[in-house]
């Protein structure tokens, strides 16, 4: 076994006695980053999985708290492979994953998520079943008090078959700790983008699309997932900002039909739209009620709404009961509104 006590290695690797000898099925790979606090449940989720011919890698991306996390991880050390390297990302944490792992088949988790204990057995069965590439399911969200009782499906459906153009259009959407993938079909696109740390994922279920694999989504709830305000997603302007440098970065790398491009066009103002309106209610918060009502202008411009020009109004004549209203009844998303506008550049 090789020592982990020195943090300045740039990459470290230790297989547990227990992991299996022969070819695992499934390689369930989790990145970890300041995760500390809640490993424990993700791998006592997955040790508790009914579906058995898989291993564990856990890589450690240069966490600050890797003290705190390789404690906590003391009891799992037999049952896993565990990396760590210098601090790089979680796309390239992801990828170190995938050069280790042994399975015809990958199971991403992020090591804050817990999966169901039919999780494997579930999502493995459905894949073969159907001779898809990829497969997604829904989820439980936890975490944030005011996320209690709702799924991940409700927020970000997915209607009708999941393809190139219903991931580009939103009309499909998958939860990455929800999915199990053919390794050959990843390596194919090309694994996840390091230039591209909040938006890896999807990214990667575009190039596999457009490559052809074929990608399924199982109806069920088969796993919970955590919302946290500190979490990769960060607060609501930089999700919206992930989500414009990743259609950035589509228009870069595919070469679009005209059908394709429309999309990409609609989006990108859908999005401009709602970065505008996330910065109004950022100023607003901020009792900045000029630079809140010059945001929400703009928004308008991108999307004519009536809605819009009702909290224009409003802010015009009588911004504070505006405030008041919003607060008591916007309680469950201003906490991912950031305190303090970043200036987001939204150029087209």
């Amino acid at each position: 076994m090789q020592d982990l006590s020195n943090s300045n290695q740039n990459f470290t690797k230790r297989i547990g006695r227990d992991v299996i000898k022969d070819l695992p099925k499934v390689s369930v790979i989790i990145p970890a980053y300041k995760v500390a606090a809640f490993i424990v449940e993700t791998l006592d989720s997955v040790a508790a999985q009914t579906f058995l011919n898989y291993e564990t890698i856990v890589i450690n991306d240069g966490s600050p708290d890797s003290a705190e996390f390789e404690n906590v991880l003391q009891p799992f050390f037999e049952q896993i492979i565990y990396l760590k390297q210098a601090n790089k990302g979680a796309s390239t944490a992801r990828n170190t994953g995938i050069e280790h792992s042994r399975g015809e088949l990958l199971a991403f988790l992020d090591g804050d998520d817990i999966w169901l204990p039919g999780f494997l057995e579930s999502q493995v069965k459905f894949l073969e079943t159907n001779n898809y590439d990829l497969v997604y399911a829904d989820a439980h969200l936890f975490g944030e008090p005011a996320f209690a009782g709702q799924n991940f499906m409700q927020a970000a459906p997915s209607d009708g078959e999941a393809n190139f153009e219903s991931l580009l259009d939103f009309r499909c959407n998958i939860l990455l700790s929800s999915t199990v993938a053919r390794k050959e079909a990843v390596l194919n696109a090309g694994r996840f983008e390091p230039a591209l740390p909040r938006a890896m994922d999807f990214n990667l279920w575009l190039k596999m699309s457009h490559r052809g694999s074929r990608l399924g989504y199982q109806k069920k709830i088969l796993l919970k997932y955590r919302v946290r305000l500190d979490s990769i997603s960060g607060d609501s302007i930089q999700r919206i900002q992930r989500e414009l440098d990743s259609f950035d970065r589509i228009v870069e790398m595919i070469d679009l039909n005209r059908e394709q491009e429309d999309i990409v066009r609609r989006q990108r103002e859908r999005l401009r739209a709602d970065m505008e309106v996330e910065r109004g209610k950022s100023f607003l918060l901020q009792e900045d009620f000029a630079a809140s009502k010059k945001a929400f202008e703009k928004a308008n411009e991108y999307r004519r709404s009536k809605y819009l020009y009702l909290i224009i109004s409003l802010i015009k004549i009588a911004p504070r009961l505006l405030l008041r209203v919003y607060k008591g009844r916007r309680k469950y998303e201003i906490v991912f509104i950031p305190s303090t506008e970043k200036k987001t550049e939204t150029e087209v």
